[in-house]
């Protein structure tokens, strides 16, 4: 289905994000094959609300997947002093060479602390509410030109 989407679209591959979540792994026997093939496509893999699920470790370094979006759940521990969780995330995902995303960044303490661990990819309110897409073209236009005015 993806592929004929993909050609249909004329989309190239590497401007698709596919999120899957861990409870896929329940079946991995059925899942890796699938993944391996999304992969060989080109397609990006994240692994949603990492954390929340079937966590099992030992099929994580197996997986065709390039990025970890860490759960707004512990984002939001963050501000409790308990930022332990996401750093060990971050840390790990960088021994397996995969990006992070932080998701339900809402205040600039989960932002700098985010920062200081170098998670350079974040989500959430912080930086804008939902938009219609028109909208929010029209304000990423706006932001390219003040780059390039400024």
């Amino acid at each position: 289905m993806v592929t004929e989407i993909l050609n249909k679209t004329k989309l190239q591959p590497y401007y698709l994000d596919l999120e899957i979540t861990e409870s896929l792994m329940q079946d991995p026997e059925y899942t890796l094959p699938i993944l391996r093939g999304l992969k060989s496509l080109g397609v990006w893999l994240f692994i949603d609300d990492f954390g929340t699920g079937y966590s099992s470790l030992s099929y994580l370094r197996h997986l065709p997947i390039d990025s970890l979006k860490i759960d707004r759940s512990f984002i939001r521990e963050i501000q409790n002093g308990n930022g332990i969780i996401v750093k060990t995330i971050i840390d790990m995902a960088s021994h397996l060479k995969v990006s992070v995303v932080a998701e339900g960044i809402e205040n600039q303490e989960q932002f700098n602390f985010l920062s200081k661990l170098n998670c350079s990819t974040g989500q959430g309110y912080y930086f804008c509410h939902p938009l219609p897409s028109e909208e929010a073209y029209k304000k990423l236009q706006n932001k390219a030109l003040e780059n390039i005015s400024g």
